[in-house]
């Protein structure tokens, strides 16, 4: 288990300037919680992928560690072609093949169905499930979290291919080292 009170005095320091939002306490509990307990949708036992699930979140959410929509106005998303299936999440998941496949991977139904309430992705727990087995899976690119991290690897900067190609992959493999610092210290192992 990880210790919240060990972890957020790390990364309030060191991530977010000595004071958090409650929102940004809310999504980073969210997502450890899921951890800790195997909540995630997909077996996950290495620290690193947190780490680095963590880091693409401040990076996807502009440090917010909540859901978001993605940026623009309403007329700049009605004129993508994806519309309304436009990025929602921690991570954003976008056309509507996707958000189905996504939902029926979740087993998301009714009132939660992803295709009929897309908004529905911006529940952070249905949010924090998604990211979890996209980035375990493959969902965003084809590249998984265990491509680049495993008994022989430990590539935080080319593990931004999971998302979006290299696009600031230094910058998130830092935010990386800071989170990896924060969970490995919250956890009785530096």
């Amino acid at each position: 288990m990880i210790n919240r009170d060990v972890y957020f005095d790390a990364v309030r320091d060191s991530m977010f300037e000595g004071s958090m939002s409650q929102q940004q306490v809310d999504g980073q509990n969210v997502i450890v919680a899921l951890w800790d307990y195997q909540a995630t949708g997909t077996p996950m036992t290495d620290i690193r992928w947190l780490a680095y699930i963590l880091a693409t979140v401040y990076h996807e959410c502009a440090t917010r560690m909540w859901p978001v929509t993605e940026y623009g106005s309403d007329s700049y998303l009605k004129g993508k072609p994806y519309y309304p299936y436009h990025g929602r999440g921690f991570v954003q998941l976008t056309w509507e093949e996707n958000y189905r496949n996504a939902g029926i991977a979740l087993g998301l139904i009714d009132d939660r169905d992803l295709v009929k309430h897309p908004d529905v992705a911006l529940d952070s727990l249905i949010a924090a499930r998604i990211m979890f087995r996209g980035m375990s899976e493959g969902w965003y690119t084809g590249r998984k979290l265990g491509q680049y991290f495993n008994d022989n690897e430990d590539d935080p900067v080319n593990a931004r291919q999971i998302i979006n190609g290299n696009d600031d992959d230094e910058l998130i493999a830092g935010y990386h080292t800071k989170f990896l610092d924060a969970l490995q210290g919250a956890m009785g192992r530096v």
